[in-house]
């Protein structure tokens, strides 16, 4: 039996976006084993016949001991396993995975899921992250990028070697997303935000824009989903007891939350694509995101959603206000848009069906 080695930094990660791709890979008789930081979503991966290695990774951390742990652990495990194939996802399992596997002559798969905080920074870190990508690419027999702008930034650089296909990100289950109808009315019209709570995510601006939007439109909600950083913690608790937003900390369901929105928006910096956006077009809803690869190809503009300047603040009041002034009509048949946008561009069949042919072909 063929093995497949998957190492990601987010078993929460692997269950939300790839589980199809694992699921089918059970079915076409691979054997799987999935190396990743312990997570009580472990069970349904196990359940489903997979093997699991618990594997700390610190994925934000900039410790050159703990990464050379990282990459050690890595290469044994490669060098244990023998795997036919190796999938990697997210930085560190790309650059140290990579390089394992590259020191190892075994045939890998990575997957650029955003180029991250550490690339858009620029100076030093950026330059030591291009070399370490440089590194851990370079052997890869194909690398698949989310987004046009990646894919180019990366041969601008000289970091990809080999094969590279584009792909509409990790796709979205259309089913487990299925169109949901529109709000009744919008005498209350509520934005959602959903993902972590930190300064990339856009959250200054989105913060900034509520307490100017609220001031003028008293009838807007605006929904906050997701872990929080420390630094905020005070600050949105004054937000919520103020009805400037409600947080609703981190949520299992985001699903609920969308079906119950009018609209979603995601003032990210960068992103590889976004899966809040494809969700939320797949259930129906209008999406206001930051003009920035990875959330422009998720919508078409005027007809299932509006952009905005990242990191500018007056952009996206501009967004948000432009959306409450359009007639009820109008924001429905722009959920209608996004739905059909992801049943045509964006299934997460697509993506699987790009990983299966590649791994067949090995």
């Amino acid at each position: 039996m063929s093995k497949v080695l998957v190492l990601t930094n987010s078993i929460k990660g692997l269950y939300s976006f790839r589980r199809e791709l694992i699921e089918e890979l059970i079915i076409q008789k691979y054997e799987v084993v999935i190396a990743a930081p312990e997570d009580n979503k472990m069970s349904y991966f196990t359940q489903m016949g997979c093997s699991i290695v618990k594997t700390s990774i610190n994925s934000r951390g900039t410790n050159p001991i703990t990464d050379l742990k990282l990459f050690i652990s890595y290469f044994n495990l490669v060098k244990n396993l023998k795997p036919n194939v190796v999938l990697t996802y997210t930085i560190k399992p790309n650059v140290y995975g990579g390089l394992a596997c590259r020191l190892l002559r075994v045939f890998y798969i990575a997957n650029i899921t955003g180029l991250g905080t550490s690339i858009e920074s620029r100076g030093l870190i950026q330059k030591i992250s291009l070399f370490l990508y440089r590194t851990g690419l370079k052997k890869a027999k194909c690398i698949f990028f989310q987004n046009e702008p990646n894919k180019l930034f990366f041969n601008n650089n000289n970091i990809v070697k080999s094969k590279s296909r584009l792909v509409p990100g990790s796709g979205v289950n259309l089913t487990q997303h299925s169109f949901e109808e529109y709000p009744e009315d919008d005498r209350l019209i509520k934005f959602l935000f959903i993902g972590r709570i930190m300064k990339d995510k856009g959250i200054d601006e989105l913060i900034e824009a509520a307490n100017r939007v609220k001031e003028k439109y008293p009838n807007v909600q605006f929904d906050i989903v997701g872990d929080r950083e420390e630094d905020y913690t005070q600050l949105l608790k004054e937000l919520d007891n103020n009805k400037i937003i409600k947080y609703h900390g981190r949520q299992n369901d985001v699903h609920t939350f969308i079906k119950k929105s009018h609209a979603t928006i995601n003032p990210s910096y960068h992103e590889g694509m976004s899966n809040v956006l494809l969700e939320s077009a797949a259930t129906g809803r209008p999406v206001l995101a930051s003009n920035i690869p990875g959330c422009r190809e998720t919508f078409d503009e005027e007809t299932s959603g509006f952009g905005f300047e990242a990191k500018n603040a007056d952009s996206l009041v501009e967004a948000i206000i432009k959306f409450i002034e359009l007639p009820y009509d109008k924001k429905k048949s722009m959920g209608f848009a996004g739905r059909r946008k992801m049943e045509k561009e964006y299934n997460r069949k697509i993506v699987i069906n790009a990983y299966i042919d590649e791994i067949n072909n090995l």
